[in-house]
């Protein structure tokens, strides 16, 4: 499956952007996002399961952050409100279809985005 990224931008703390990662093929698969800022290690950032109705949200943009999904258009969203300048990062989406949520927070993927970034000025 390929997975195509787009949304991220410029925006000002306390801003909004939404994510979107299209995927190619059938939409059985479990997506996700991951970001990774310059100089720090990647982070799982939120998980969406194939029916959508079991998602993860990492700590940190929990409340902020929402992760929802259109399996007709194929489709993963991530609703990003209340931006700060640490979300700075560039974002990935992924895609698996049998991967437990360790296991994905691990960077098990089968399959990634080319990333799109995001940058929040304060």
């Amino acid at each position: 499956v390929q997975l195509q990224a787009c949304g991220g931008g410029l925006v000002q703390a306390w801003g909004s952007l939404r994510l979107s990662c299209a995927a190619s093929g059938r939409s059985n698969y479990h997506m996700g996002w991951f970001r990774q800022a310059p100089g720090k290690e990647r982070e799982a950032v939120a998980r969406i399961s194939v029916s959508g109705i079991r998602t993860y949200q990492a700590d940190s943009v929990k409340g902020r952050f929402t992760i929802s999904r259109d399996n007709a258009k194929n489709t993963v969203y991530l609703q990003m409100n209340s931006l700060k300048p640490e979300d700075t990062a560039v974002y990935y989406c992924t895609a698996d279809r049998v991967l437990s949520v360790t296991a994905w927070q691990r960077g098990e993927s089968d399959y990634w985005g080319q990333g799109t970034q995001v940058t929040v000025s304060s």
